[in-house]
């Protein structure tokens, strides 16, 4: 039953940020919607920034949970569009809120976690400096952090999987190249 209220929070929580901004939504409005009391939401969160980043939490685990290891960093940014693009307007709520900081931080822990996979996946059985490895992965989660920054700014409207597609093509070149120097 637990688990159940707690989703069921999580739910009007984003059912109302897909109707208004963040800074529209009071913990009243979301017991109003979700049918349960003050106390029951209290007993599950302290505040709405720590469903927050409950949530936002999640979401980057279920990500890395579905992608330990990416041969293919196509089919993990698929996902990480697809999952964002499904709540847009929460989503950007969040991400133009005060609460953005908290947002950005977990996208961070994906990017990382992303990168690195692929990074691995691209060495294969090569091995190289680890301070290489550090100074590549750090470029290329910074771009992959900035473009899908950009993309968010931009209110989710650039076609950003042409612009990952283009970018693998030429992150995997530039990998090699780094990796024969």
């Amino acid at each position: 039953m637990a688990n159940f209220t707690k989703k069921a929070i999580q739910q009007s929580f984003v059912k109302l940020l897909e109707e208004r901004p963040l800074s529209k939504i009071t913990v009243k409005d979301l017991v109003a919607d979700c049918g349960i009391n003050r106390n029951t939401f209290y007993y599950y969160f302290e505040d709405i920034p720590e469903l927050i980043e409950n949530m936002v939490e999640a979401e980057a685990q279920l990500i890395i949970q579905a992608y330990p290891t990416v041969e293919k960093f196509e089919d993990c940014l698929e996902t990480v569009i697809d999952r964002g693009l499904k709540n847009k307007r929460a989503v950007l709520h969040i991400y133009h809120s005060s609460s953005r900081e908290i947002f950005e931080h977990y996208m961070w822990r994906v990017c990382d976690h992303v990168i690195h996979a692929y990074v691995t996946s691209v060495l294969g059985e090569r091995v190289i400096d680890e301070s290489d490895r550090k100074v590549i992965e750090s470029f290329l989660s910074s771009l992959a952090f900035g473009i899908v920054s950009n993309w968010l700014k931009n209110n989710m409207s650039d076609d950003i999987r042409d612009m990952f597609a283009r970018l693998t093509v030429l992150k995997k070149e530039m990998v090699e190249q780094l990796l024969s120097q």
